[in-house]
This record gives structure tokens, sequence and C-alpha cells, in this order.
């Protein structure tokens, strides 16, 4: 029986394991009740954040980014 973290979890929900960490994981979820339970609190939280309406930036905050982004780095 592996030991999968809550991080091993994030990146199985977002699809950044290959195919035989997703294929353990799945095996795990189905004969693991609190990895499952784990994985439905994950899956219940991204459903929420992605139904979130969040407000959009003040136009001076995007262009205080911008001009540092485009600062060049000092050199010593």
């Amino acid at each position: 029986m592996p030991n999968f973290t809550p991080e091993d979890l994030l990146l199985y929900q977002s699809g950044e394991l290959n195919e035989l960490q997703c294929a353990a994981i799945e095996e795990e979820l189905k004969v693991n009740w609190a990895l499952r339970e784990k994985f439905n609190v994950i899956k219940e939280a991204q459903a929420r954040v992605n139904a979130m309406r969040l407000p959009s930036p003040r136009k001076q905050t995007i262009q205080s980014i911008v001009f540092y982004a485009m600062r060049k780095p000092v050199t010593t």
C-alpha cells in the first residue's frame, strides 16, 4: 500500500502525473476510504474556487507589474 500525500492528489487532479502514477493512485482510491475522502475534499475545493467570481485588478496595478518586468536587471 503506497503512501500518497495531498500533493500527490493535487498533481493527479491537475493531470500532472505520468500514466503509471495515475494508475497507482486510481487503484488506491478504489480501496482506501481515507484517501478517497481527502481526494473528494480537493475536488470540492477546486469546484468552489472555479465558481468564485474574482474582481479584476486595477489598471494601475497591471501597469506597475509590466513596468517592473521591463526593467533591466542591475549587473555588478
